[in-house]
């Protein structure tokens, strides 16, 4: 898509946290330029980041790229407040910055540091960006806020209690946001996701038949069994993160999307 061309995003201005390639931010990166948005991409790696930029702006919309590290406030602070001077305005926020450590365990026996940094990347990360992003979305007009949660936090996710833990306070605090900025005409909504096949999630469990953890493996086979559209691809989740930044959405508020095939259903 060219930028004359017009999009279910035309003219809005979308902060993805977490954008590198190879990941849901990185497929939303690529569908939301399709789609017409103007993309500020707030990225930890300088790399990643750039290569995101990049591929928005082959499509012919602006792009910029931020070095942002969602667990500092001043960074987070700094991005929206580049983004804001880039483009006037701020439309929609996607929080995809986060995941799982494979230490993670049982609340019983998991090493605390484990509990630092999930909460700090996951849930703290997250209410940075809705801390900075929200104020300038109402300043806009109003507009649209995704959190990514996880299926573990519709089902008690055993034994990573404490990325489950974190994972359902997003829940919580997106429900939260949602009867807040209702009246400032913010819609709040949440993604619970499957396993979806990231590049970090191959990388550290490996892809499904291949080699990864055997005990993991193990499980993730005998899931896939009675749950075949559990493990997806990042477009997936991009895909129902397109709805929702659209003004398609426009009832929506306050909801949990389960993208899990249905594990947390039966």
């Amino acid at each position: 898509m060219t930028a004359d061309r017009k999009g279910r995003l035309a003219g809005k201005v979308v902060l993805i946290a977490g954008a590198g390639p190879g990941g849901i931010g990185g497929a939303a990166v690529r569908l939301f330029a399709q789609e017409g948005a103007r993309l500020l991409i707030a990225e930890l790696d300088p790399a990643k980041g750039k290569a995101s930029a990049g591929e928005a702006a082959a499509v012919g919309v602006d792009a910029l790229f931020v070095p942002t590290d969602v667990t500092d406030e001043a960074s987070v602070r700094d991005a929206v407040a580049r983004g804001i001077a880039r483009f006037g305005a701020l439309n929609v926020l996607f929080n995809t910055a986060g995941g799982s450590l494979p230490e993670d365990s049982l609340v019983t026996d998991v090493d605390l540091a484990v509990w630092d940094r999930t909460m700090r990347v996951d849930l703290l990360g997250t209410i940075h960006t809705c801390r900075h992003a929200i104020p300038r979305i109402v300043d806009s007009g109003g507009g649209a806020v995704i959190n990514m949660s996880s299926g573990a936090a519709l089902r008690g996710g055993s034994p990573s209690h404490i990325y489950t833990a974190a994972k359902g306070a997003i829940l919580s605090l997106t429900r939260a946001l949602a009867g807040t900025h209702a009246r400032d005409n913010v819609r709040v909504n949440a993604i619970c996701s499957g396993r979806i096949l990231s590049d970090r999630i191959v990388d550290t469990y490996g892809a499904p038949g291949a080699s990864g953890p055997v005990v993991d493996r193990q499980a993730s086979a005998e899931r896939a069994k009675d749950y075949p559209f559990w493990i997806g691809e990042p477009i997936d989740i991009a895909n129902i993160a397109l709805f929702l930044a659209s003004d398609e959405s426009r009832m929506v508020t306050g909801a949990t999307i389960a993208a899990d095939g249905g594990r947390s259903a039966y």
